[in-house]
């Protein structure tokens, strides 16, 4: 069984527009995502909206969300995807001096993860840690900030395992 998901973090709309990057939507709508996580920073529920146009979304709100979005969310998630286990958080809290050391010790306690997603850096990172497990940042498909470029990241489950993790990258962010 093959299932393609789309990842994001830290889209901060409507700063950015009111719309989704051209180049995202058309990113996952190509790739066919069945499903999109997002790792918090949506900062409107016009985001949730709009991802859901594209697919069956589910994630975490972020520091910079509203208590409406915490509530809804929640802040730190464990969910499975077609036999493959994801521990989702924002990244900002909790003990760590960066936000990769803050995501993986929000998840200590959990067994047989995949991998760990997590946003706020805005930095992406695709890190496979030993023991097989994911840890991964999408970066900011809306606000690169020190990175060259926007990005997303692309995962492909086969048979209940992450087979492939892509990061996706584009210099346009107009909608």
């Amino acid at each position: 069984m093959r299932s393609r998901i789309g990842v994001v973090s830290d889209t901060h709309l409507p700063r950015f527009g009111r719309r989704l990057p051209r180049a995202l939507v058309a990113g996952m709508r190509t790739a066919s995502v069945d499903s999109i996580l997002h790792l918090g920073d949506w900062t409107d529920r016009l985001v949730l909206d709009q991802l859901l146009e594209i697919a069956p979304t589910d994630g975490v709100a972020g520091n910079n969300d509203p208590p409406e979005l915490g509530e809804l969310l929640g802040h730190r998630k464990v969910i499975d995807i077609a036999g493959a286990r994801f521990g989702l958080t924002h990244g900002h809290a909790g003990r760590g001096r960066s936000t990769p050391q803050r995501a993986l010790r929000a998840f200590h306690d959990v067994p047989d993860l995949d991998a760990i997603l997590f946003g706020h850096s805005h930095i992406p990172l695709l890190e496979r840690l030993d023991g097989g497990r994911w840890l991964i940042n999408p970066g900011s498909p809306t606000d690169r900030r020190r990175q060259s470029r926007y990005t997303w990241v692309l995962m492909e489950l086969v048979d209940g395992r992450i087979a492939r993790a892509e990061l996706n990258a584009y210099d346009d962010r107009s909608a």
